[in-house]
């Protein structure tokens, strides 16, 4: 069943991505899509807060299953394959082009428009699945963000300068997310993964600053490997590194 064939619009919750996963364990298909007007406790990735005020961002959630009862194709490359249907979705709703904070960000002018939360869920009574969530900033104006995130944060609207429908950017984000999500399930993992690198916000050859678990070190970022880990060469260290994940992603 394509993405997005089924969706559960709601006003007001928590979390799209908690009642995603409930409707999932409930057995809800592949390529269910829950959206809300605002979220309360939006979440992004490592426990941070995602400010969901209502009427003004996408905030939208996908129940995606691999094939029968089995394990969700390339689980770790959602985040790559939901950032690339983001950033087609809002170039073909608002004709804008962003950049990818490897592994889950979406930028423009260094600043944050969206981001992306993917969560695997295994041994379910309806099998394995995931649900990822996408949040967008759409319609905000600057007063619309907390003061901490006026700086760093922005959105179609601002970008633009004009209104921006969210169900357009909804619609062309379920397509795109169709599309992606089938290129990881008939194998083609390596078109997702140029494709992104083709698109990051520190492409191969930039300074970048890089907070892992183990500390803050500087290096050239070297693209993505095959399996889509960030491939660094660090500054004053023979050969490169390739990471899984990381706290922080800076231009140095």
């Amino acid at each position: 069943m394509p993405v997005g064939t089924i969706v559960y619009r709601r006003d007001r919750v928590d979390s799209t991505n908690d009642v995603a996963r409930e409707l999932a364990l409930a057995g809800a298909d592949h390529g269910t899509a829950v959206v809300a007007g605002e979220q309360t406790r939006g979440r992004g990735t490592k426990g941070r807060v995602w400010h969901s005020p209502p009427g003004l961002g996408l905030y939208a959630s996908f129940i995606l299953r691999g094939p029968g009862a089995g394990p969700v194709p390339f689980l770790h490359l959602l985040p790559l394959a939901a950032g690339l249907a983001a950033s087609d979705a809002v170039l073909a709703g608002a004709g804008v082009a962003v950049r990818l904070k490897w592994p889950n960000d979406l930028v423009y002018d260094g600043k944050k428009l969206g981001g992306i939360l993917s969560e695997g869920v295994s041994g379910g009574p309806a099998g394995d699945f995931a649900v990822v969530g996408v949040g967008i900033n759409v319609d905000h104006v600057p007063g619309d963000f907390p003061a901490d995130l006026r700086a760093s944060s922005t959105s179609l609207r601002i970008i633009g300068g004009r209104a921006v429908t969210i169900g357009s950017v909804f619609d062309g984000l379920c397509r795109a997310l169709d599309c992606w999500y089938n290129a990881l399930a008939r194998g083609d993992k390596g078109s997702v993964i140029r494709t992104f690198e083709a698109r990051l916000a520190f492409p191969s050859g930039r300074p970048i600053r890089v907070t892992t678990a183990a500390g803050t070190f500087t290096g050239i970022c070297r693209g993505l490997d095959e399996d889509g880990r960030l491939v660094v060469e660090r500054a004053g260290a023979a050969g490169t590194v390739a990471l899984d994940a990381v706290l922080g992603l800076d231009g140095a």
